[in-house]
Order: C-alpha cells, then structure tokens, then sequence
C-alpha cells in the first residue's frame, strides 16, 4: 500500500508493489537510517534478498547499493 509515513523523527512516502517497495525521501539528515516493509515467504529454502540502492536525486553519483542472503528454515 502506497502512502506517506513518518517513522523517528524522518518524514517519507512509500511505494509498494508485487516486485519492488520505493522509498522517497526529501530530506535525508546525516545519520544510519533502517528501513522495514513486510515480506512473505511461502517455502523453505536460501534466498537473495533484492537489491536496495539509495541515490541522490541531483548528484546521481552518490549511490549506496546492498543485498544479502536470507535462510528460510
């Protein structure tokens, strides 16, 4: 469900959709940040999870990209 959120003290709209969840922040303060949405795994087994990438609207060479492996018992 697409929306607008305000979670410790950073306002930001939320963009979900069946292959991807889009995270859209005007201002982002200098700081570690985490970000949560929900996911549901139907069997058991490894995954990947998608790639997560942060980038700067007006300085698209300022990019940070992450992924890691998820083990479903």
């Amino acid at each position: 469900m697409s929306r607008y959120k305000f979670q410790d003290g950073l306002g930001y709209y939320e963009s979900t959709r069946d292959t991807a969840s889009h995270f859209f922040i005007e201002y982002l303060p200098k700081g570690v940040y985490t970000f949560e949405y929900s996911a549901r795994v139907q069997l058991k087994g490894s995954y990947q999870t998608g790639i997560a990438e942060i980038q700067c609207m007006y300085a698209p060479d300022s990019t940070a990209i992450e992924s890691f492996a998820l083990e479903v018992k």
